[in-house]
């Protein structure tokens, strides 16, 4: 055994020494490919930024989008079966993970080895914790996920219902300046400020700016009318003179029509209505509907409708955006940023937004990604916006999954929590959680799972329906019983409680 033992020993330290140096040369390869395109993509962007407190978080991103453009799988597993770590859960930190992986293969090499600093891996999530706070409040119990809840009318006219909402467990609250108008919108603001006041609470209120949603502005069709699976309506650049023998409707931006070519896909209401451009007519476009629920489904006014294929390209603040700016920036404390696509439209909104602000600091901006052209531009809207302003993300996932289709919504909205914590910012996770829970008071299967999955994120926002004080309690618990088990792409292990002594046969 011991003759055995011996003859193979060494065979397996020399397989480990060569592991070890040729993990460490690729290392070292990658790290100086990387350190070269991080310097450019970074160089794009320093002489933007102004707040010297998101500097840290720029060079990180920077950082992470060069790693990203290589294939590193071969790598993790290298330094997996090393022991090492893989490098899977570093958005945060990545240049400190490869200098920490680094000096332990230098260590394993009998090389002199210098780790970073702990600090220097924390500093990325300090900051997210920090911008939280600034963003969602502080949290009640044993959660770290904040609740934001979407303001009903109701919030503005009954004091006692939003104490409710507080005490259920609410961190934040949205007002949704798409609908109602100043005044209600100051009611809504005083009972929250009183409800949290009441607690020794700190609830921010974030007013999210409409920007270019477009919707359907006029119907004309028969009364009740239901669409079905092949038939046909017509998209028209304005109101027909007369009842033609097909149903038709405009939208909120005409001039999106010209860009409409035959065999285009067109999204309505949240992807109920699925419709394919079959022809173009002298003032519009045919579509015939290729995705409907069985029973059929009728147009409705004010409904979104949503063309994938087309970079819209539409001026980010409406009339309507603009005349509610002044009571957003003397009255918000924090401003949503709705169908936000490129760095020029947050320049526009925080242009218009200091005309009305005096000499109080910038507003905290929360980007609402929900378009393909924004997830391509996020890195260059994150930079821009956190240059100048405190800067958060929400995946609002309804018009996101219309926008790239929803068979890529879960990886798309897995990137963009990656992203936003290699940025050092906080995230929204958004969008019909819970839905049916809000509006019938029982939850599905499948909303539970995917309200435990977002709990990754900083913030959940729950949207407006009867049972939300119900529902606020109901998600509070299951972020609390995640928050034992979960931490962005960490799993915690913590102690197991569903398996306790002797187990039966």
């Amino acid at each position: 055994m011991t003759e055995q033992a011996s003859s193979i020993e060494p065979s397996g330290f020399a397989t480990s020494t060569a592991q070890i140096e040729a993990c460490r040369n690729l290392l070292r390869e990658y790290i100086a490919k990387i350190d070269t395109d991080s310097t450019a993509i970074f160089g794009d962007w320093e002489s933007e930024i102004a707040r010297p407190v998101f500097r840290t978080g720029a060079e990180n991103l920077a950082f992470y989008l060069a790693a990203r453009q290589y294939d590193l799988t071969g790598l993790q597993s290298s330094l997996s079966v090393l022991g090492l770590s893989s490098l899977g859960r570093s958005e945060s930190h990545l240049r400190q993970s490869l200098a920490s992986v680094s000096a332990t293969l230098d260590g394993l090499s009998g090389l002199p080895a210098k780790w970073p600093e702990p600090a220097e891996l924390d500093a990325g999530l300090a900051q997210i914790t920090s911008d939280q706070r600034l963003f969602f409040g502080d949290y009640p119990g044993e959660r770290n996920t904040r609740i934001m809840v979407t303001m009903p009318q109701q919030g503005a006219s009954d004091p006692d219902f939003v104490s409710q909402l507080v005490d259920a467990g609410a961190s934040c609250f949205r007002i949704n300046c798409a609908h109602d108008g100043p005044e209600v919108w100051a009611a809504m603001i005083k009972n929250i400020r009183a409800a949290a006041s009441k607690v020794g609470r700190n609830c921010p209120v974030l007013m999210d700016i409409a920007g270019p949603k477009c919707r359907i502005e006029t119907i004309d069709q028969r009364k009740n009318k239901r669409l079905f699976r092949g038939d046909r309506f017509e998209l028209l650049s304005k109101p027909p003179r007369k009842h033609g023998r097909l149903p038709s409707i405009t939208i909120t931006f005409p001039e999106i029509i010209a860009k409409l070519q035959p065999g285009l896909q067109v999204w309505i209401d949240d992807g109920k209505i699925g419709a394919r451009v079959v022809d173009l007519i002298d003032d519009g476009a045919i579509l015939e509907v290729t995705v409907v629920p069985d029973k059929g489904k009728k147009l409705k006014l004010e409904k979104g409708i949503n063309f994938p294929a087309i970079d819209l390209e539409l001026d980010h603040l409406t009339a309507t955006d603009l005349a509610n700016l002044p009571f957003v920036a003397n009255n918000a404390d924090i401003v949503g940023c709705s169908f936000v696509q490129r760095p020029e439209d947050v320049r526009g909104l925080t242009a218009e937004l200091k005309k009305h602000r005096g000499e109080r600091p910038p507003q905290p901006l929360l980007l609402k990604i929900e378009t393909g052209l924004a997830v391509r531009n996020l890195p260059r809207l994150i930079v821009q916006s956190g240059s100048h302003h405190p800067v958060a993300v929400m995946i609002a996932r309804g018009d996101l999954a219309m926008e790239v289709g929803t068979e890529r919504l879960s990886e798309a909205q897995e990137e963009i929590l990656w992203l936003c914590e290699a940025a050092h910012i906080p995230v929204v996770w958004a969008t019909q959680v819970l839905e049916t829970l809000l509006k019938s008071g029982a939850p599905s299967r499948a909303e539970v799972t995917d309200a435990a999955m977002g709990q990754r994120a900083e913030c959940v926002m729950l949207n407006k329906g009867p049972y939300i004080a119900e529902t606020i309690r109901f998600l509070a618990g299951i972020l609390r019983r995640m928050d034992r088990h979960q931490f962005k792409k960490t799993a915690r292990l913590s102690a197991l409680t569903s398996w306790h002594g002797p187990q039966p046969l």
